[in-house]
């Protein structure tokens, strides 16, 4: 039997930084949000014990690095499964991009081998498994939006009535997320209102959403990288309701109220940059 997953990016409408916590993560507020970018995982049993990576894209590690690994061997280890898997990732969301991609795989993967071995875990008792894996994974258990606090192990869904059209512009560099957080600056950072943004979800108001994106992040890596502003900058003159970095960046994404306002800017960011896509929240 095979088990196909759909594993979605996710942007930050709005990320704060809070504190340092004693494990040496910092404390994080976000609103996080799917959008329709995603790599497909295939999952099939094996009849030795072993995990196989594959993947359609070379920069997908095939070995115990990989997130989606490490969610089946968790699964393994706490459900004292012997059986192996070969887990065949279909690479569509660019690495190292700030859109969640290695931790979406190892959710799907998570959901995946839940349905292939009959777990019957619910997304909760899910998510806490994805802790171990990243901080990311248990948001991507969920998907859809929520306001997601601590490391990201605690994740509020909110209502996901939203609909608005979404440019993802990756530059050709990745972004080390731990090199990211290493250089803030608690005393000096910018910090986002996420009490604004949760409400303006809840009440659907895309206004007070694309008025009020941040992201505590974005300036220090700007500040490695300034081309981040630049591609902010030509989305922004094409007309975009919105734009923000996400996450720990490089990839900036731009919000549309309608299809054809995003696709005159997705002509406009091509010349300037080589992966662009064109998408819908989920």
């Amino acid at each position: 039997m095979e088990i196909t997953e759909k594993a979605p990016a996710k942007i930050n409408l709005g990320l704060d930084i809070i504190g340092k916590r004693h494990d040496g993560f910092h404390e994080l507020d976000m609103i996080m949000a799917s959008v329709d970018l995603a790599d497909r995982i295939t999952i099939k049993e094996l009849d030795n014990d072993k995990i196989v990576i594959k993947s359609n894209s070379i920069s997908v590690p095939q070995n115990s690095k990989n997130h989606a690994y490490k969610a089946a061997q968790v699964i393994k280890r706490e459900f004292n499964i012997k059986k192996g898997v070969e887990i065949f990732i279909h690479k569509i969301t660019p690495v190292a991009a700030g859109l969640a991609g290695g931790s979406s795989d190892a959710a799907a993967t998570l959901r995946a081998l839940n349905t292939l071995w009959n777990l019957q875990l619910s997304k909760e008792e899910l998510a806490e498994l994805g802790e171990e894996v990243g901080s990311d994974v248990p948001y991507c258990v969920y998907g859809g939006v929520a306001r997601v606090g601590g490391r990201g192990e605690i994740v509020q869904p909110l209502p996901n009535n939203l609909s608005y059209w979404v440019v993802l512009v990756k530059p050709e560099f990745g972004v080390s997320t731990p090199a990211v957080f290493k250089k803030v600056k608690l005393d000096s950072i910018k910090h986002a209102n996420i009490d604004i943004l949760e409400e303006a979800v809840i009440n659907q108001n895309m206004d007070i959403i694309n008025k009020n994106l941040s992201n505590s992040l974005e300036p220090i890596t700007i500040n490695m990288h300034p081309e981040i502003l630049k591609i902010k900058e030509v989305l922004s003159e094409a007309g975009a309701d919105g734009v923000l970095m996400s996450g720990s960046g490089p990839t900036v994404f731009a919000i549309f109220d309608k299809k054809s306002r995003a696709e005159r800017a997705v002509n406009s960011i091509k010349g300037f940059c080589k992966e662009v896509y064109l998408v819908r929240n989920l």
